[in-house]
């Protein structure tokens, strides 16, 4: 029996929320409802479950679409309070992240910052098995600094009750920055017994085939944001002419646009954010069109 490849639209905090959800799953996810999206990462805030993030995840915007919250925690305490509060909001599937290199989330022990505390995650795996109505993944990167960090945690990964890991192959101090490490990533996803997700600078449908081919899928967070026709392109078989996959950036643009404007508070709200989108514009992009998204001074 062929296995599933799986199709999954990465958190990116601020940008893959409900409004760009919706429009994307309307615009190119219809007929393809095992692509999987996940909420940019909710957190702890002044020892609560912090409001918006839970908005995000329980929006009625999210209908029809195949959707997993992701949780950032520093400890068991945290996890718990995420976890127990998902569940009641009626999460079935939770992402744990382990691979956030943002800094100030790292230097707090959140993120990536975890790797680098094995007990907690001993503690949080053992809490998983109180859980079974849950289903959880991990999303994580090859270490902090290191990325031999990730190969001291297959262990304690594989005894995790996971649906898959997904794996980033850069360590939290290189950003986005710098070479993805493939070798180490083949090393460490090797010793994984959990399906492995490659995640990081997949942007067309030909490198997606190839990952195919030794992956059990794939996470794409930047580069759908650039080329939202990605998964439907490499579904049909078919790359989309230039000038179709610029209509369908721009067209994603205008969409969550309109559904934000019914939610923001005035223009200006809406103009901040949606300035953020036009730094994935495509490459071929008017440069003049794309310079005026990115400074505009109105909507």
């Amino acid at each position: 029996m062929e296995k599933e490849f799986k199709l999954m639209v990465a958190p990116m905090q601020g940008l893959t929320e409900a409004a760009w959800r919706s429009v994307h799953f309307r615009l190119f996810g219809e007929g393809q409802r095992d692509v999987e999206y996940f909420t940019p990462f909710i957190r702890v805030e002044k020892g609560e479950v912090r409001a918006r993030d839970l908005r995000d995840f329980t929006s009625g915007l999210n209908v029809g679409m195949r959707l997993t919250p992701q949780i950032i925690f520093r400890d068991v305490e945290e996890w718990r309070m995420l976890v127990e509060t998902l569940a009641t909001n009626g999460a079935e599937r939770i992402d744990l992240n382990m691979g956030c290199p943002f800094v100030p989330q790292v230097r707090k022990g959140r993120g990536a910052g975890i790797l680098n505390y094995p007990d907690k995650i001993a503690q949080i795996a053992n809490e998983m098995t109180h859980y079974t109505d849950i289903q959880f993944s991990v999303k994580m990167r090859l270490g902090v600094d290191d990325p031999g960090e990730a190969l001291a945690l297959v262990e304690l990964l594989n005894e995790m009750p996971l649906r898959h890991v997904t794996v980033h192959p850069r360590t939290a101090k290189q950003q986005y920055k710098g070479n993805l490490l493939l070798e180490d990533m083949k090393a460490f996803s090797s010793k994984l017994r959990h399906p492995v997700i490659f995640n990081g600078e997949i942007s067309t449908p030909m490198q997606i085939e190839e990952l195919a081919q030794r992956y059990d899928g794939v996470m794409i967070g930047r580069g759908i944001l650039a080329r939202p026709s990605l998964f439907a392109e490499y579904r049909s078989g078919r790359e989309w002419s230039v000038k179709d996959r610029e209509e369908a950036f721009l067209s994603l643009l205008r969409n969550t646009s309109s559904v934000l404007e019914d939610i923001l508070c005035g223009s200006a709200q809406l103009r901040d954010k949606m300035k953020p989108y036009w730094e994935y514009a495509p490459a071929t992009l008017d440069k003049k069109i794309v310079k005026q998204g990115k400074k505009s001074g109105s909507v």
